[in-house]
């Protein structure tokens, strides 16, 4: 997110858990019911519609010709209402959200009400947000509205003005009594929960929302996270209370936090929230919507720490899908199916920034591919690297019907070809191979499917399974015949295949396996199960080989175990493999499962 002075507050947009169990080495979502009892109904699946901020903080000719961020007006929102109403609420796009800017004019400067809630900015929305939320729901439609977290600064009045309902309750008493300032652009007052008049405070911003008659509130700038941390930017608590105060109104809003939320409290987003942006926003502030290398790409290291964080009841936000607009939205054709393909099979929300009555025929094909829709719809776990995070990378989910979602993404500047290996999501043999976005079945392919990509290009497609599960032998690296190089040790982990790992892997530390057996020489693929809470590199090396580094994505935090597979080439006979850390700092080492037959 990006704020154009101190005082400014445009930000991009936005919890039930989820249990994994693992099969074939690959997550199987099943939903736990500790949010579910409070979470409406919309947050049961990703939601689908559109926002105004990828336009508005554009600076595309003619997007904002009357000044910065001017693009926001009744107008122009229901122009996008009637457009989506007509174009993409057949395949499930349903919300219209207006975002930063409906309660300040073109200057930035704020309206509010006589109870320091925010108040229609009149050249913006001269018929006032009900009118607009009115508007969008006869389309069948529903409507979404924008606040920040806190009290604002201009809202404070001296710390005199009355709180609506709350009988001697003032501005001053809904915040500490130094000022201090909360947010991501510090642009507000920190609400002292501990007073009970700052609950009667987001009470009445709830019952103002609802009685306007919105069904979804994406609450900005918030933190842990938006780039900051501390006391001051704790607003658990805030989330906490909206969704107390949204429940008390009686009306279902979905509630989304954003940006770049601090996924150490992701238990707390899960049970406070209905969706979290997992990162920054995917807007380039330029003369495009986005572009590939500002923060689309980004998407592919910050998005899999979160993966096991989403399911119904609460998803990972990845932010707007503008990929509808051709040359506005700043990509190739190739990265346009890809920022959509990463979204889907993410299971992120599906909302698009573009100008919905500018959709270009190749942007209406990707927005509208119902059987690619389906995959962020359905009942499927999001999908994760099975692969390395390297340039060439493959994603996968099984799903619950013994299918699985694959996706091959060449992230390089140049052409490359990407391998799927059906070992590395647990099986050998045939298996049919279906293409999603070209709706084409492609028949059968043994032990892998091939594909050559373009530059940052990508394929998308439902591998069905016809051969045997993938026999393979383990080895644990807490083992007594491996030996442990520099500052490596032995750890204890809950979560880890025999309750123990090896970490300590940094600027020189070595694991290496010893007397790894296999009956025939080849190339073969390794499932590493690792733990890293962010995503790092490490050095894989056999025998007396050149090592290749890899990156290992993250994990999530430093209590939990994924797994990626990785070639090793071996001779027949005993082995090593040894992980490296080099000058850098390494994953810790679970364990490692050699296939009984090269790839």
């Amino acid at each position: 997110m990006r704020s154009p002075s101190s005082s400014v507050l445009p930000a991009r947009g936005l919890g039930a858990a989820v249990v994994l169990a693992l099969t074939a080495g690959l997550a199987t979502a099943v939903p736990a019911t500790a949010h579910a009892d409070t979470a409406p109904a919309s947050a049961a699946k990703p939601y689908m519609g559109w926002s105004s901020w990828s336009m508005q903080s554009s600076k595309y000719p003619g997007l904002n010709p009357d000044g910065d961020f001017s693009y926001l007006t009744e107008a122009n929102v229901l122009k996008q209402a009637d457009a989506l109403a007509a174009r993409l609420k057949p395949y499930g796009y349903t919300y219209v959200n207006i975002d930063s800017g409906w309660w300040r004019d073109k200057d930035w400067k704020p309206q509010f009400d006589a109870y320091a809630r925010q108040q229609a900015d009149p050249a913006r929305f001269p018929h006032g947000m009900k009118a607009v939320a009115d508007h969008i729901h006869r389309l069948g439609l529903k409507a979404g509205i924008y606040l920040p977290v806190g009290l604002e600064k201009e809202a404070y009045g001296d710390g005199k003005v009355p709180v609506r309902h709350a009988e001697g309750c003032t501005t001053a008493d809904i915040v500490y009594g130094d000022l201090r300032t909360t947010n991501g652009w510090d642009s507000a007052y920190k609400l002292d929960f501990d007073k009970p008049c700052a609950q009667k405070y987001i009470d009445s911003q709830a019952q103002l929302i609802a009685s306007w008659g919105y069904d979804f509130l994406k609450l900005d700038g918030v933190g842990p996270g938006s780039f900051k941390s501390g006391e001051n930017y704790d607003n658990v608590a805030d989330v906490a209370a909206w969704q107390k105060a949204i429940a008390a109104t009686g009306r279902p809003v979905h509630l989304e936090i954003s940006w770049s939320l601090d996924i150490g409290h992701a238990a707390d987003w899960k049970k406070y929230s209905n969706g979290w942006r997992v990162d920054t926003d995917v807007e380039c502030y330029c003369n495009t919507l986005v572009s590939w290398e500002n923060s689309v790409d980004d998407r592919f290291t910050d998005t899999p720490g979160w993966t096991r964080h989403a399911g119904p009841g609460g998803w990972n936000d990845l932010d707007s899908l503008d990929v509808g607009n051709g040359a506005m939205d700043g990509l190739t054709k190739a990265e346009r199916q890809t920022y959509a393909t990463l979204w889907a099979i993410a299971k992120s929300p599906l909302y698009t920034g573009d100008d919905l009555t500018k959709l270009d025929d190749y942007g209406v094909k990707l927005l509208t591919n119902r059987e690619v829709i389906a995959v962020d719809q359905g009942d499927s776990p999001p999908a994760r690297p099975v692969t390395p995070s390297d340039p060439q990378q493959v994603w996968a989910a099984k799903n619950p019907n013994g299918t699985y979602t694959v996706a091959l993404f060449n992230l390089a500047d140049a052409p490359a070809a990407v391998t799927a290996d059906f070992s590395s999501l647990g099986f050998t043999g045939k298996a049919s191979v279906r293409d999603l976005w070209n709706h084409e079945n492609l028949g059968a392919y043994k032990n892998r499917i091939t594909e050559a990509l373009p530059a940052h290009g990508s394929r998308l497609f439902t591998v069905t399974p016809h051969g045997s599960a993938l026999t393979t032998t383990g080895y644990e690296a807490e083992a007594g015949a491996n030996t442990l190089g520099g500052r490596a040790s032995v750890a204890d982990c809950s979560a880890c295949s025999g309750g123990k790992k090896v970490g300590d892997l940094y600027v020189g530390g070595t694991l290496r396996f010893n007397d790894v057996v296999v009956d025939r020489p080849g190339t073969y693929l390794i499932k590493v199960a690792y733990v890293s809470g962010d995503p790092r590199p490490v050095n894989v090396s056999a025998n007396s080989g050149a090592a290749t580094r890899h990156s290992f994505p993250s994990t999530g935090d430093w209590g939990s175990v994924e797994t990626v597979s990785v070639p090793v080439t071996l001779k027949a006979g005993s082995n090593t493999v040894t992980f490296d850390s080099g000058s850098d700092y390494a994953p810790d080492i679970d364990r490692i499962d050699v296939p009984s037959s090269p790839r």
